[in-house]
């Protein structure tokens, strides 16, 4: 299943906007949404962020519960559970790695393919919080939580001086795809946490998007696959 272009979905049905939200899936076990950048996934602290992807789609459908997070830079495809039931099932799925995703973004400078082009390389580097900093993480070979994302490069713009690649993050810490790409020293343009201010200044947004997702439906056992095209 394929994400087309952002619409201005009333999911509420109250006349409340969305800021373009896309419901792409609904049944009685699940939700499938492509998030918009800049939107919070789950509530953050003060009244100002209150508003975000879960408290919108709760509005309609009021037993949906998070299972999984997207920064809220990053924009793509997020998986909600109906019920408590279908949120442990979902949670175990993912920590199981049962759960494929895949997403896309381009960063500053060339990255170099594996010796196979069509090959995928591997960034195997521990994060863990920077407390003093916190929310940031940093690599910490000591310290760290083991920590790995496969990527593998889809095309280099020379007038750019950048890379569009794509990502496959084996473990879940949390900013993990731009901590390892800044570690490789091509950090992700728009980058506010991580990139240098130059390469912050090359984009308007985080050019980090979840394109892909795929996993089995823990109810009928069907395999389910969804994809959402970057707008980058």
């Amino acid at each position: 299943m394929k994400a087309g272009p952002p619409q201005n979905n009333d999911l509420a049905g109250n006349g409340v906007a969305t800021g373009g939200l896309v419901l792409l899936h609904a049944d009685d076990s699940l939700l499938v949404l492509d998030k918009p950048a800049g939107l919070l996934a789950v509530p953050g602290r003060g009244e100002d962020k209150q508003d975000c992807l879960s408290a919108r789609v709760q509005a309609v459908y009021p037993d949906a519960l998070v299972v999984h997070r997207l920064d809220q830079a990053t924009s793509g495809l997020m998986l909600m559970a109906r019920g408590t039931a279908m949120q442990r099932a979902l949670s175990q799925a993912f920590e199981n790695r049962e759960v494929g995703k895949r997403y896309v973004a381009v960063v500053e400078g060339r990255l170099p393919s594996p010796a196979d082009a069509q090959a995928w390389g591997l960034i195997d580097l521990p994060i863990i919080v920077d407390w003093p900093r916190r929310p940031l993480r940093i690599i910490d070979a000591e310290h760290g939580k083991p920590s790995q994302t496969r990527w593998r490069v889809l095309a280099f713009d020379a007038a750019a001086n950048t890379t569009r690649v794509e990502l496959e993050p084996v473990t879940g810490r949390s900013h993990q795809l731009r901590v390892h790409l800044q570690a490789l020293g091509h950090p992700i343009l728009g980058d506010a946490l991580y990139a240098p201010a130059e390469v912050q200044a090359k984009a308007a947004r985080l050019l980090l998007h979840a394109a892909a997702l795929q996993f089995t439906h823990p109810a009928s056992g069907l395999a389910l696959s969804f994809e959402s095209s970057p707008g980058f």
